[in-house]
């Protein structure tokens, strides 16, 4: 999941200090939060903008609310405050809730008449756009950022994209956790993140959508 710091260089290790100005406020009341909240320095998600995406979700996918799609909880993205929800956990949560949208979308495109024909053809062509990005040539597979500015590093984006097309090409063993957790380190003069993010993503999609 995207994550959004207002203020990036405030980003210190933990430290058992009283939470400063910017921390998200606690509840009127004294509810127990539906995550952990981190401590000290440290930075997690904003806990109203988790929990306003979570009800969110939660009505959509029970009552027939407000559409949200097994993309939209994917690349959601949240403000970073201290005091926030932890990351990791709220990740896990989000993970589990893409799972259940997905397989909720795939049951429902396969039940229509002639959809199981049409679902499978349309996780087959992404998977090939995908599949003819990854089989570029190294170190052009996806677009640069300037010299002076901060990407993906190339050798380490270009050695993912080799297993993700080998995954597509021929079914090396390759699970949706390991493409959802992949990071990469940065350089000047990588890759763009946002196409890198882009092709992830639509890996998962195929996943998801064949799982």
């Amino acid at each position: 999941m995207t994550q959004v710091d207002p203020n990036p260089a405030d980003s210190a290790p933990a430290e058992p200090t009283p939470a400063p100005a910017d921390s998200a406020p606690a509840p009127a009341d004294s509810a127990p939060s539906a995550f952990p909240l981190t401590r000290g320095r440290t930075k997690g998600y904003e806990p109203r903008a988790v929990d306003a995406f979570l009800e969110q979700a939660r009505a959509a996918f029970e009552r027939g609310g407000e559409h949200v799609s097994a993309a939209d909880v994917r690349q959601v993205a949240f403000p970073l405050v201290r005091r926030g929800y932890v990351i990791a956990v709220v990740d896990t949560a989000l993970t589990r809730i893409e799972d259940a949208f997905a397989a909720r979308e795939r049951d429902l495109a396969v039940a229509r008449p002639g959809g199981a024909k049409e679902w499978v053809g349309g996780a087959r062509e992404t998977a090939q756009v995908v599949l003819d990005r990854l089989s570029r040539p190294k170190r052009q597979r996806f677009a640069k950022v300037g010299p002076l500015r901060y990407g993906y590093r190339i050798d380490e984006v270009d050695l993912v994209a080799d297993k993700l097309a080998r995954y597509l090409a021929t079914g090396d063993a390759v699970t949706v956790e390991q493409v959802r957790n992949v990071a990469f380190r940065m350089q000047r003069g990588g890759y763009r993140e946002a196409q890198v993010d882009a092709v992830l993503d639509a890996v998962t999609e195929v996943m998801l959508a064949v799982a």
